[in-house]
């Protein structure tokens, strides 16, 4: 299997230095470019270096362009304008584009439809498979148990700036699916003071942060007597690169368009 060439955007971030480490301890991946924003202070840097590693000769930069070039693959975990024109220039190049990055408005994800046209597109509010597991469990669950409320709580570490997590709203999402409703308009992300009794039919959402928690995620069903409760625990960020580098390895081998993590896991209902 030959090394499938790899582009890292927000190069210098947590998620970025995880997915470079994954490249360089992997066997059938190479990093053949790293960027970072107009002005960002690791610009110039050794890729290596900022992943406490040896030297690897790629340095940081804020030039996509000649770097898709040459690439298989671009991994993006950055933010929702970024995002949208590294996917610009990935249609361009014709490469897969693994997006992490989430928060896109309804223009944003229209013109990621447009670059599907041309490019592969994985895009996942997580790249574990666990939590992928958890989402399909949510699901099944909230069918098979109509009548029983439903919360999504989700915890990580203090420096987090968005709230609730792209993984709770994922699995939000998969409930919603199985409740065969819209999350929009049935979500509470927010209670305080006097709400009154609790909206039959809704999605609720709690947010904690603190520390250094990677991340944890639970669907809890609470029915008259009965609890039900779906946990995943992140205790490693490396788990999240290893699943983005999966993706980009599955979706070189795709047609055009957009996918998820579903797709690349196998767990996609036809």
């Amino acid at each position: 299997m030959s090394d499938l060439k790899i582009v890292v955007t927000g190069a210098a971030g947590r998620m970025g230095r995880s997915i470079m480490r994954a490249v360089a301890e992997s066997d059938d991946f190479a990093l053949v470019g790293a960027v970072e924003r107009e002005g960002a202070t690791e610009l110039g840097a050794d890729t290596g270096a900022l992943c406490e590693m040896r030297d690897s000769g790629v340095m940081v930069t804020d030039d996509p362009l000649p770097l898709f070039a040459k690439a298989d693959a671009v991994i993006d975990f950055t933010g929702p304008a970024a995002t949208v024109n590294f996917a610009e220039l990935a249609a361009q190049a014709r490469i897969v584009h693994v997006i992490g990055t989430t928060g896109m408005d309804a223009r944003q994800d229209e013109r990621l439809d447009a670059c599907a046209r041309h490019a592969r597109l994985v895009q996942s509010g997580n790249y574990s498979a666990g939590v992928i597991a958890l989402a399909v469990l949510a699901e099944r669950a909230a069918r098979a148990l109509p009548d029983f409320d439903l919360e999504v709580l989700e915890m990580h570490h203090k420096h987090k700036v968005d709230a609730p997590s792209g993984t709770a709203l994922l699995l939000g999402d998969a409930a919603a699916r199985g409740r065969d409703i819209a999350l929009e308009g049935n979500d509470v992300r927010v209670r305080d003071g006097i709400t009154g009794a609790r909206e039959d039919g809704t999605i609720g959402f709690a947010t904690l942060r603190g520390g250094s928690v990677v991340g944890e995620h639970t669907v809890l069903l609470a029915g008259e007597g009965e609890r039900l409760e779906l946990i995943h625990r992140a205790t490693d960020r490396q788990i999240f690169a290893k699943g983005a580098l999966r993706a980009a390895r599955w979706a070189f081998g795709q047609k055009p368009g957009r996918y998820d993590m579903l797709d690349v896991l196998g767990l996609k209902e036809t």
